[in-house]
């Protein structure tokens, strides 16, 4: 029995799901907990609600559909392309109160042909959206996670620096502060003199050993935590991060970069322009740009309707490229948002590479709509 009551306009989004031809899917109120921890990021994973199993297993209530879609999809065995629906109960904290609401939206998995699916996945959200809040003008906003790894990696910076911006894209407090790190870093703080001595003099076997003596010193034991090897590594690491300094120039680029926003009908010629100016090369991942806005002008999206923000981003580490959100026109609640994810399948289990995009409906805040 569901604990909340399903949203009268239901059956018009199941219609919707059938027309475009959909396989309704449901998956288990309860979930393994690891793939949640492990890739869906740190904004959903601290309102999680966690339990356990009888033999001690983490387990949670599901906080979300497309994960176990993809589960479900590798354990079936099923081939591609397929196309999914859902419709049901999700399970977390909301920053606006509560913590149980209905959730619905469309899986879409192998499809080659990546734009002409980006296309169908923001056009389904519009076209349902616009039957199920009839009369109210909608805001769509999209980004795009792999023009701003490619910004990124052009620019040349490490690769743990890399790492930590494109984790915190689509999260521009984090990011600003990450930014003013590299503008200006702050000195390394926490290692003793001698620690700080064998890193200076690229003495790694000193540190390893050192590091060793320490930890049988302090008892700490290694089969408990992490090796010698794997902290002498670690502190490395982190000495290299916080001596990189990214110069002015490079930092008003990425400035520049985060400020655009555009229609989307102008955005391939305002990237262009970006990168020509930056003498960046942008390569596959303006293509794939280009090659999405016009997949979406043929699938009849008017794109001048739509707007381009290179900072936006969305909440969850397994977003690759698109990213998008639709709101009512003046509004801030979020009614449907989504994106690509075409690393996620490899690393939930899937034996190939299975390109995927989706989006999810959030249902109270579309009968919220419907009302006002």
């Amino acid at each position: 029995m569901p604990l909340i009551n399903l949203p009268n306009f239901a059956s018009d989004l199941l219609d919707e799901f059938s027309v475009r031809g959909t396989e309704r899917v449901d998956t288990p109120i309860i979930q393994p907990a690891e793939p949640f921890l492990d890739m869906a990021g740190e904004d959903l994973r601290r309102r999680i609600f966690m339990t356990e199993s009888e033999t001690g297993a983490s387990l949670c209530l599901r906080p979300e559909f497309t994960i176990p879609v993809c589960l479900r999809h590798i354990e079936t065995a099923t081939g591609t392309p397929k196309r999914y629906s859902y419709l049901g109960e999700i399970f977390r904290q909301r920053r606006e109160g509560g913590h149980e609401f209905y959730q619905a939206g469309i899986e879409d998995l192998g499809d080659g042909d990546t734009a002409s699916a980006d296309a169908r996945a923001v056009g389904d959200a519009i076209g349902i959206l616009t039957r199920l809040v009839p009369g109210k003008p909608l805001s769509v906003t999209l980004g795009d996670q792999a023009v701003f790894e490619a910004v990124v990696q052009a620019l040349g910076l490490p690769t743990g620096w890399q790492k930590r911006l494109i984790h915190a894209f689509g999260n521009m407090m984090q990011l600003e502060t990450l930014l003013e790190r590299l503008a200006s870093p702050p000195p390394v703080t926490g290692l003793d003199a001698h620690a700080l001595d064998f890193l200076s003099r690229g003495d790694e076997q000193g540190l390893v050993k050192h590091i060793d003596a320490t930890m049988q010193a302090t008892g700490y034991s290694t089969n408990a935590s992490r090796s010698p090897q794997e902290i002498a590594r670690r502190l490395r690491e982190k000495l290299v991060l916080s001596e990189t300094r990214l110069d002015d120039a490079a930092f008003r680029v990425l400035e520049e970069f985060l400020s655009l926003t555009v229609p989307l009908a102008d955005a391939s010629a305002a990237l262009a322009g970006f990168a020509d100016a930056a003498e960046l090369e942008l390569g596959a991942a303006l293509k794939n740009f280009d090659a999405r806005v016009k997949a979406l002008a043929d699938a009849g999206v008017d794109t001048a309707k739509i707007d381009y923000r290179a900072a936006f981003g969305r909440p969850l580490d397994y977003y690759t490229g698109l990213v998008f959100e639709v709101t009512v026109e003046g509004s801030s609640a979020m009614l449907a948002g989504g994106g690509r994810f075409d690393r996620l399948m490899t690393l939930l289990g899937a034996k190939g590479h299975i390109p995927a995009v989706g989006f999810a409906l959030w249902l109270d805040r579309i009968e919220t709509a419907r009302a006002a």
